[in-house]
């Protein structure tokens, strides 16, 4: 199997009228939409550049008012996410899918699961969703893709996430490559269980 370069990966966001380029306009306007509503801590798993989120919040008239922490476990794009990154924004390099990366930086307002339930079995989706609420408060957003390839899976993501007590906001793409969900944590606050593993990265 090829090893994928997740610095090479986000050519695609550069290119006009990729799937990957729709995919993220998306993200960014619901991202912007829970800072309107006053997210004022935010999470990523999997953050790559921090592509999803740093631009609108650079560009939000609320940002001195959000912190968030972005986790990459690629040097090379933790350190373009740095370098890009607005006062308040914390990146660390280390293992998104472990519950100790959040530590100290949860509950938060907004939560963004992009890029990653395309690259985990379903059974980790699964496990991932049922750990989330661990990392929101009550009413906090989740932003989430998943490709919508056949067979389209995102559909029953919406139900796992309606089963770990989240409403469905949004499921958006159907019909192009790309799907983003949009879940509202609706359930009680949930402790950080330390050491917890939500996924492995299968390619």
């Amino acid at each position: 199997m090829t090893r994928q370069d997740w610095v090479r990966w986000h050519d695609g966001y550069d290119e006009p009228g990729s799937s990957l380029k729709d995919r993220l306009d998306i993200v960014r306007r619901w991202a912007g939409t829970a800072l309107d509503e006053g997210a004022s801590q935010v999470v990523s798993l999997c953050a790559g550049q921090g592509r999803d989120l740093l631009p609108v919040l650079a560009a939000h008239p609320r940002r001195g008012q959000v912190r968030a922490r972005l986790v990459e476990l690629d040097e090379r794009n933790a350190a373009a996410a740095r370098s890009a990154a607005p006062e308040g924004v914390e990146v660390v390099c280390g293992d998104a899918s472990v519950t100790d990366a959040y530590a100290g930086a949860v509950p938060a307002d907004l939560v963004l699961a992009c890029g990653i339930f395309g690259n985990i079995t379903d059974d980790d989706i699964r496990r991932t969703v049922a750990v989330l609420p661990q990392l929101c408060a009550p009413g906090a957003m989740v932003i989430w893709t998943r490709g919508r390839h056949e067979p389209d899976l995102v559909p029953v993501i919406c139900e796992w996430f309606e089963g770990h007590g989240f409403e469905r906001v949004a499921a958006e793409g159907e019909g192009t490559e790309y799907g983003v969900g949009v879940h509202r944590y609706a359930g009680p606050p949930v402790a950080l269980e330390p050491g917890a593993r939500m996924f492995t990265f299968v390619r």
